[in-house]
């Protein structure tokens, strides 16, 4: 066993390590490596971490914001990739690594993975609802395009529109619609758009490209600016094969800016047929009301008497009406005064009176004013009174004898 020999020269971990990430960035300087993302890490310095791997190896890699800033898509765990950067050793830790300065996925091109990631994502937002999709005016007073002031684009839509409907008021906000600088002034200009209280719909677009170049309409804030729009937006980009992420978000989207200049402005020529065609079925429908109405009037005024009649049948209709009023009365009082008559006569027929004027008389005893009843109830020499019709007597009595019935 050999024995440590203190002539030789020792390296400290950091000696060695830096050594080591010499060798590796002298002999690897650019290297390409394919593989699948795992562990993707973004904090919140906006440096990209994750590591990459296949079935038998993996290294780290770090993307820092500059070059991340540029990725037209989202990293995502799973996703296969190859990438460019150079070989380095994280000294801290004595890990070799790749620092990468470009990535593209693999089987599907970056900006199609762009566009499909921000479409899902979007989708949940609800950025793409239908629901919160609002109708375009159909004969707008004033319109708004965004649209390049240069390109053949905005030279279509003013020629159809000036032909199918001259004098329209057309406001144009010109932007750049490709490279960096174009997002931004699209959004700026549906912004300013927006400020205009009396416009009626906008039209943002361009012609045909390449779908780099249509790019500045699947930007994320050119969309969340034509969702927060208060004035319906038409999206026109490109041709009819042509789809961005701008044409799900907007109100409506037409196949390419000539359609949309037909969608918005309707023909003045078809548009006065049609209220001619209106005008003919209004009068037609007048006329038939007004006949008909003309019919009823007179229907009634057949059934309808002149005021003086209506008068006169009145009048006929109290003097008949007090006639049998007045026979009521009467009859309702000849019966009352013939039950007072029989109720009268019963009466009377009950009266003590009436029995006294068929020869009856009352007797009471004087002292205690008690009515004789039987002869048992007086005495000899007892005053008595008598009741007769017309008067009474005092009498006193001298015999008393009982009659046998």
């Amino acid at each position: 066993m050999e024995m440590f020999d203190q002539k030789k020269p020792v390296l400290t971990v950091s000696q060695l390590t830096s050594m080591v990430k010499g060798v590796l960035e002298e002999n690897f300087a650019l290297v390409w490596v394919e593989g699948e993302v795992s562990n993707l890490r973004t904090p919140s310095s906006g440096h990209i971490y994750f590591t990459l791997k296949d079935e038998n190896s993996q290294i780290k890699v770090v993307m820092f914001r500059g070059r991340g800033s540029f990725l037209k898509f989202r990293l995502e765990d799973g996703l296969h990739i190859i990438l460019r950067g150079n070989i380095t050793v994280y000294e801290t830790r004595g890990e070799y690594q790749i620092l990468a300065d470009y990535v593209e996925p693999i089987g599907a091109g970056a900006l199609q993975l762009a566009f499909e990631q921000m479409k899902e994502r979007l989708a949940k937002e609800g950025l793409f609802d239908k629901a919160r999709k609002r109708p375009i005016p159909s004969v707008p007073k004033k319109v708004g395009i965004i649209t390049s002031p240069t390109g053949a684009a905005i030279r279509d839509m003013l020629h159809i529109m000036d032909r199918r409907f001259a004098n329209l008021h057309i406001m144009i906000y010109p932007v750049r619609v490709q490279g960096a600088e174009a997002p931004p002034e699209i959004i700026q200009a549906i912004r300013d758009m927006n400020t205009i209280e009396d416009l009626d719909v906008i039209i943002a677009g361009r012609g045909g490209g390449s779908m780099e170049d249509l790019w500045a309409f699947n930007d994320e804030g050119v969309a969340r600016a034509i969702y927060n729009s208060r004035v319906p937006v038409i999206s026109a980009v490109g041709h009819e094969t042509d789809f961005t992420i701008a044409d799900f978000v907007a109100d409506l989207r037409a196949p390419t800016p000539s359609a949309a200049a037909e969608l918005v402005v309707q023909n003045k020529a078809d548009i006065e047929e049609r209220l001619k065609t209106l005008y003919k079925r209004l009068c037609h429908i007048s006329k038939g009301r007004l006949t008909l109405l003309n019919s009823h009037l007179k229907n009634i005024e057949g059934r309808l008497r002149s005021p003086i009649d209506r008068v006169r049948q009145f009048a006929q209709r109290l003097d008949d009406m007090t006639i049998r009023l007045n026979l009521s009365i009467r009859q309702k009082l000849e019966f009352s005064k013939k039950k007072l008559d029989r109720d009268m006569s019963l009466l009377n027929s009950l009266s003590p009176l009436a029995i006294l004027q068929r020869g009856y008389s009352i007797t009471t005893i004087l002292s205690t004013g008690a009515v004789v009843n039987e002869i048992a109830e007086v005495k000899v020499g007892d005053r008595v009174g008598v009741r007769v019709t017309d008067g009474e007597m005092e009498c006193r009595v001298e015999k008393s004898s009982m009659i046998n019935m």
